[in-house]
């Protein structure tokens, strides 16, 4: 008995056998193949893991390349077109702003969120001023602006306020994309910004941005600089932000 018990032991890899199991009843080697495969396995889960984890992170690399590529792009066009901008067209609207009684706004789609922009910063410098369309906008009349913006010069409501701004002595002014439009003639004074419209006329220029993106950019950025005109003025007079700015919200 003791030699069958040292011959186990030795074919065991040095194990020991309790004396009452025969070397009929143990197989050593379906436990050594069962253990190889877990560690196949796991192994193979590992590799898995890491594939994906490689993958995961390539992508957002390259997401991350892509997006930093774009703005530079967008950035490089909206500077590109504002130079071409005729630099006293901001004066003119800003001398408009301050002898006007009030100021009328009207622009529609992602132009009139721009323009809401713009609305809301005359608002907290202190300037009296509606976005046409809202219930509380009271009637237009002699010394108010209204002031419009359309990329297309087309727009059906926006060229009717213009028409009746006209009829109830108010000045006119806007920002346009397209001279050749029926608003343009209409408007007393006309900033043009030639981005980019929803028409996709020839002379337009070259983006990769989608139609209208590129003049809705520029027009934010040139009525920026508009307001920080204006805030610098008014900074001279007051100290701090405005007190017009919403405090329930």
């Amino acid at each position: 008995m003791l030699d069958v018990q040292a011959r186990l032991s030795t074919s065991s890899g040095g194990f020991f056998i309790p004396p009452f199991i025969s070397s009929s009843h143990l197989s050593v080697a379906p436990l050594q193949e069962q253990a190889c495969c877990s560690r196949n396995h796991g192994r193979q889960r590992l590799n898995l893991r890491e594939s994906v984890n490689i993958v995961l992170y390539l992508n957002s690399r390259r997401e991350k390349l892509m997006i930093e590529k774009n703005i530079q792009a967008i950035l490089s066009e909206n500077r590109r077109l504002l130079q071409t901008v005729v630099h006293e067209s901001a004066g003119d609207l800003i001398r408009l702003i301050k002898k006007s009684r009030a100021i009328f706004f009207c622009a529609q789609g992602r132009s009139g969120f721009v323009l809401r922009c713009f609305c809301m910063r005359l608002m907290h410098l202190g300037y009296q001023v509606y976005f046409c369309g809202e219930t509380i906008t009271p009637a237009i009349g002699e010394n108010d602006l209204l002031f419009v913006l359309s990329g297309s010069g087309h727009t059906t409501s926006t060229f009717e306020m213009v028409q009746i701004a006209k009829k109830k002595g108010a000045m006119t002014c806007g920002i346009l994309a397209n001279l050749h439009s029926r608003i343009s003639p209409l408007l007393d004074k006309t900033i043009h910004i030639p981005g980019t419209t929803k028409l996709g006329l020839k002379s337009e220029p070259h983006s990769l941005q989608m139609d209208g993106s590129l003049f809705e950019q520029s027009a934010f950025i040139f009525l920026e600089a508009v307001v920080l005109t204006l805030y610098q003025e008014k900074i001279k007079e007051t100290e701090g932000f405005s007190e017009l700015h919403a405090v329930i919200e």
